[in-house]
């Protein structure tokens, strides 16, 4: 792999990453972060390309691992790269939001350096400034169970990564004016799958090869930027084995919606005729059906894909339906407490409900999308850097949105500011999405997997929690919310850090869904949360600062 050194290091680095354990390896990237003209869907536009790859290159880790990934940003823009679904335990420094970093500057370099401690899975990283989603700078992110924990399932033939997401062919600069000026990014153009789609004129390379009676892995992860997709394999079943980084109950389908940011790993079985098959990915929730298409061969297979293309299903009572059918395996290790179902979330006393309104109005003649209210926009300063530093009263004011807006009364005008709410350490918490549009809603929390524990149409109300899944609902950190419905979630807080909770749907989190998390050890100790990086980039009104004294045991 270009630009990939792996060593295995016994010693311990300073600053962010102090408190590692000393015998768990290191992976090593160099990634050049660069424009380059793309076509993937016959229109030349300018791409972003790691390496000179779209999408960028694949991260392959082991639960543990340290992963350092020198990234120089050689656009004409600020950079950064999330890693969505990485816990970054104690360590939200390394997140790679507007929050909590400072964006690399054109031609200058960043490392970042953070753990996948105690997580198995399939992940994503893709980037956080301006609209560069858009252009490409995403990839997959998968960590390996370690050889010693079993896996319920046998080892597959291959292990394939499959980003599906919707594209635009206007440029990513293009689509933030969009934005910018007051519009809506409007419908995409097409759908790629690996960054391609089929034509369907008989000179298509494959996008995998099987070989008749072996068992794949596919890694099946939305990455795009609207909308939700439907995924089906031509002639095939897909066995779902985990959900973003849990293992679940090993159920049969016959297509899957991945709805925004989220990952689905399902094994498929070589168990038909040997030729040419189509991969399928459709929009869902559209007046009009958007598809791509890739073909899956058979080695030594001999014949086209069938044109006729297995339909999708319709509505999004289909998709809720799914979504209980998801079950967490409460039988399998990982890299949690052994077995999985050993946490008993359904037991917990819940000490805070948190609801979260998501709208859409007009603020000064332009689109803003609010929660409870409030338009997040991203200061200068990152909101952790100015906690860090002791000038949170000069950046932001915490908690300036209800926890029950329907306590408040009325539709609030809506106002533009950072949102933090202010979170006490090791509490249970609850959180309602509640979503009163017509549009489908795709959620995700930074540093933490929580159980989504029911999607339900409605209004939220205390009585509603008869009908939670106290027992098996799957650990995750992506949560769907259909039209006029909601959805629950529960977690502890007991990961240190400033961390993000936002839309998945980029126009909505560029136009203010979002909101961010403060949970603060009152120890400020090393046992709770890295101390900032030596490397840490400062920018904003703490660029001159001293830098405070020291987290210790």
């Amino acid at each position: 792999m270009g630009g990939v050194m792996f060593i295995l290091m016994l010693c311990l680095t300073a600053g962010a990453m102090s408190g590692v354990r000393g015998e768990d390896p290191y992976l090593f990237f160099t990634w050049n972060v660069t424009y380059g003209t793309i076509s993937p869907l016959g229109v030349p536009q300018q791409g972003i390309l790691i390496n000179g790859q779209f999408p960028g290159p694949n991260i392959n880790s082991t639960t543990n691992n340290n992963i350092v990934i020198n990234i120089h940003n050689n656009l004409h823009e600020p950079f950064l790269l999330t890693w969505s679904g990485i816990q970054h335990r104690k360590n939200s420094w390394q997140d790679g939001v507007l929050g909590t970093m400072c964006p690399i500057q054109p031609g200058t370099n960043y490392t970042y350096h953070f753990q996948v401690k105690d997580q198995i899975g399939s992940y994503i990283y893709y980037p956080t400034t301006a609209m560069h989603k858009a252009a490409g700078a995403f990839g997959g992110l998968r960590v390996n169970s370690r050889l010693l924990i079993p896996v319920p399932y046998a080892d597959p033939e291959e292990d394939y990564t499959v980003l599906i997401g919707d594209w635009y062919t206007k440029g990513h600069s293009t689509l933030r004016k969009f934005l910018d000026s007051g519009r809506s990014l409007g419908r995409p153009d097409g759908v790629l799958i690996n960054g391609k789609s089929a034509k369907g004129d008989g000179k298509d390379k494959p996008l995998l090869t099987m070989k008749a009676g072996k068992t794949y892995k596919y890694r099946i992860c939305n990455v795009g930027l609207k909308n939700s997709l439907n995924f089906r394999i031509q002639g095939h079943t897909m066995k779902l084995v985990e959900m973003e980084g849990s293992h679940t109950v090993q159920n049969t389908y016959q297509s899957l919606d991945v709805h925004v940011g989220q990952c689905f790993s399902v094994l498929v079985t070589a168990d038909q005729k040997p030729k040419d098959y189509y991969v399928v990915a459709s929009t869902r929730f559209t007046k009009n059906v958007l598809s791509g298409k890739s073909i899956i061969r058979y080695i030594g297979g001999k014949g086209p894909a069938s044109p006729e293309i297995p339909e999708a299903p319709i509505g999004w009572a289909w998709s809720l339906n799914q979504f209980r059918t998801f079950r967490w395996n409460l039988t399998a290790s990982a890299a949690r407490p052994n077995p999985q179902g050993s946490y008993h979330y359904g037991a917990i006393n819940i000490t805070r409900t948190i609801k979260l309104v998501n709208s859409a109005s007009k603020v000064d003649g332009k689109i803003r999308y609010a929660v409870n209210g409030i338009s997040h926009i991203d200061p200068p300063t990152p909101l952790k850097l100015a906690e860090y530093y002791g000038v949170a009263n000069k950046v932001f004011k915490y908690d300036t949105i209800p926890d029950d807006p329907s306590a408040v009364g009325g539709a609030p005008k809506v106002t533009s500011a950072p949102i933090v709410l202010n979170m006490t350490f090791r509490n249970f918490i609850e959180i309602i999405f509640e979503n009163h549009e017509k549009s489908i809603q795709s959620w995700h929390l930074d540093g933490y997997s929580f159980f989504a524990v029911a999607i339900e149409p409605g209004r939220w109300t205390p009585e509603r929690r008869m009908n939670y899944n106290l027992l098996d609902a799957v650990s995750r950190h992506t949560v769907q919310v259909f039209p006029k419905s909601w959805a629950a979630i529960l977690l502890t807080v007991d990961n240190a850090g400033m961390w993000n909770i936002r839309s998945e749907i980029a126009e909505r989190r560029y136009l203010g869904q979002q909101l961010y998390a403060s949970v603060l050890s009152p120890a400020r100790s090393l046992r709770d949360e890295y101390n900032i990086p030596d490397n840490a980039l400062l920018c904003g009104i703490i660029k001159n600062l001293p830098k405070p004294p020291p987290y210790v045991i």
